[in-house]
């Protein structure tokens, strides 16, 4: 095995743009702050300085404007990436994303392609407050015509970006916060990873089984994710073995992958940084009972953000937020009467 290359979740995005701009004159960048800053979440760094600022567009503050113009240049041919920066701007632009963006294609009967990337950070864990803190996830998941990927490694990150970006389908690409490795940000062991040099793509559609077991199944997205990894090693002390998979498509949700380890596992617990109702932790546990009620020897269980603003506070941010804890506390009071009594 060659020698391990480690880069952050941005480091890796970055990478992954400058390839596909090498690569393909008809891929440009457009958003606030991402030419000369470099994106505030350094996803962007040395991008205007290497392909000028017909390439890398700075906008002014305008997510209608944004996401408008790399519709229409996507109708024309070129393959646009669209930075909306706070995902939680998508109500400033939505008739742009689920009326223009997501039906382009259907409306015009297939002969208008719209292969274009809208890229937007998501999550909390930064004291961002209400305004700047949600995943959207299960929104962007209910729009039809849209794929929507959420990255949790910064390898996917940018064998995703890659994918996303040669796709002739509109593609929602949402990126965590906390693994991009961005100096002033807490610093966690998850927001940086081997990334080969070269050019590589991951699938849009393919949930990934990061760690095998046998007793139950957690089905995590991004920081919950990693959570779910921390939470099966603690378990593992008490004899549980955990499953865990990350879910990286949002929309379509790969299935197949879910219901094979439930079917082994024969337990669910899903957990998500979205607000529980109406979120992809209901999705998934509908079509895993759907497909699979017979193998399940115990409810799906569901952790999620409380249906309330995100605090600004950060102990009241943590409080709602779920972690390593919240997942490993479930885990335990499910499999309590049949492993550990």
């Amino acid at each position: 095995m060659g020698e391990r290359r480690l880069l952050t979740g941005s480091k890796a995005m970055a990478e992954a743009v400058s390839l596909e701009m090498k690569r393909d004159e008809n891929v440009f960048l457009l958003g606030e702050d991402i030419g000369m800053f470099g994106g505030i979440f350094g996803a962007t760094p040395g991008l205007f300085q290497e392909f000028g600022p017909e390439r890398v567009i700075d906008t002014p503050i305008s997510e209608t404007a944004i996401v408008g113009a790399a519709v229409g240049a996507a109708a024309e041919g070129m393959r646009p990436i669209a930075e909306l920066m706070f995902v939680d701007f998508i109500g400033v632009c939505m008739d742009q994303i689920s009326n223009q963006m997501a039906k382009i294609q259907y409306m015009s009967g297939g002969n208008v392609k719209l292969p274009m990337v809208l890229k937007a950070s998501v999550g909390g864990g930064i004291s961002d407050a209400a305004q700047h803190s949600q995943t959207h996830y299960g929104t962007f998941a209910h729009i039809p015509g849209l794929k929507v990927v959420a990255p949790s490694t910064p390898h996917d990150l940018k064998g995703m970006m890659i994918s996303a970006i040669r796709e002739d389908n509109p593609v929602v690409f949402l990126y965590h916060k906390l693994l991009q490795g961005v100096a002033g940000f807490k610093q966690i062991p998850a927001n940086i990873g081997h990334v080969p040099e070269e050019s590589y793509t991951v699938p849009l559609d393919k949930a990934k089984v990061v760690r095998e077991g046998k007793d139950v199944t957690i089905v995590g997205i991004q920081m919950t994710m990693h959570y779910a990894l921390e939470a099966a090693e603690k378990l593992a002390a008490q004899g549980i073995d955990a499953e865990v998979i990350d879910l990286r498509s949002i929309a379509p949700i790969d299935k197949d992958t879910i219901i094979e380890s439930v079917r082994k596992t024969h337990r669910l617990v899903v957990v998500d940084e979205d607000y529980l109702t109406c979120g992809l932790t209901a999705e998934i546990a509908a079509l895993v009972v759907e497909e699979a009620f017979y193998d399940l020897a115990d409810p799906v269980r569901r952790i999620a953000i409380r249906d309330v603003p995100i605090p600004f506070s950060r102990s009241l941010e943590d409080f709602i937020l779920p972690g390593p804890e919240d997942i490993y506390t479930e885990v335990m009071d499910m499999m309590n009467a049949k492993v550990l009594k």
